[in-house]
């Protein structure tokens, strides 16, 4: 019999988009899951539709938790686990049918510890179902040692928890930062790297991401979007721990998260910005302070490296005039 996989699925106000996840995930051509639903403190019909679902699959355990984020939730999840192997799938995303099926075969194939895979971003039910009428080959995966999954996939953009698959037994008791809500997974996978042999990931697009437009990157400022920041903060004392040579790199990518929540800070309107002045100052006094490293200033990209000089000479303006760019 194939070994146990533990599908954690955290849920927040998602009555929309759960069951057509929970619905790809049981149709998986590997048939051995325990599916965890971690409904955080939902204020609609989500638990609702928790209830229907387990009625529905006798493979579904729900778990309930008081609106304590998403790095709560996915540790209760974990916590709760019985499987030999655990994923992630976020409730308004999908699986592809082959989906476990491939990342367990590249696990067994490789004998790492993390399998990933890519993803196929969609916007409606008319894209999924398009994007599940295509024909995938299952190309040879990648081995990669942690140093090197560090420098060439983490520090490249491939930073998600999802998408992957991992023996429970290399997580142990490690779990995300809870209080974080974005960055998060990055930090999870940084502080995962020193207790596993390798990581290998496949070409194969099993995982469906939706482009939410209420999700946590599209939505307006709040304080949780200093989240990044901190996660990189962290990430950085550990990264350096490993390889100090990747000061720079992980230095370059922490100035682009800091620009970055300008720009969510830029977006908001003069009284909101007013408000949340505080932000606009830590945003700027953190990245004065990082702009001292010349080697990363050197290697951002060159709009980034535009956006930074102007708004540590003007940030006024630069607010001024980055929001009325965006409208």
């Amino acid at each position: 019999m194939l070994p146990l996989v533990s599908v954690i699925v955290p849920v927040y106000n998602g009555e929309a988009y759960l069951e057509k996840c929970i619905e790809s995930l049981e149709n998986q051509t590997y048939e051995n899951l325990e599916i965890i639903i971690v409904n955080d403190g939902s204020t609609d019909g989500t638990g609702a539709v928790c209830v229907r679902l387990k009625k529905r699959f006798d493979n579904i355990h729900v778990i309930s938790t008081e609106d304590a984020g998403v790095s709560a939730a996915r540790n209760a999840g974990i916590r709760a686990a019985k499987g030999t192997y655990i994923t992630f799938v976020d409730a308004d995303d999908r699986l592809r049918p082959r989906a476990v099926e491939v990342l367990y075969g590249c696990i067994s194939e490789t004998g790492s510890d993390v399998a990933g895979c890519r993803f196929y971003s969609f916007g409606n039910d008319a894209q999924w179902q398009s994007f599940l009428g295509k024909r995938y080959r299952i190309e040879e995966p990648r081995t990669y040692a942690p140093a090197e999954y560090l420098k060439e996939q983490v520090l490249n953009g491939n930073s998600r928890c999802w998408s992957k698959l991992y023996r429970r037994a290399a997580v142990g008791n490690l779990g995300f930062q809870e209080g974080l809500t974005i960055g998060e997974d990055m930090l999870f996978l940084v502080r995962l790297l020193p207790y596993i042999r390798s990581v290998s990931e496949i070409s194969y697009p099993g995982y469906g991401y939706y482009q939410n437009p209420k999700g946590a990157m599209n939505r307006r400022f709040t304080p949780r979007y200093m989240d990044q920041i901190t996660c990189w903060e962290l990430a950085r004392k550990e990264i350096l721990e490993m390889d100090p040579r990747l000061y720079d790199q992980v230095t370059m990518i922490l100035i682009m998260g800091i620009l970055l929540t300008v720009g969510k800070l830029a977006a908001l309107s003069p009284a909101e910005r007013k408000k949340n002045e505080k932000y606009v100052r830590i945003c700027y006094d953190k990245l004065k302070e990082e702009s001292r490293a010349a080697g990363a200033c050197r290697n951002l990209p060159e709009g980034y490296q535009v956006k930074r000089k102007f708004f540590l000479n003007a940030p006024g303006l630069y607010l001024f005039l980055y929001h009325f760019r965006d409208k």
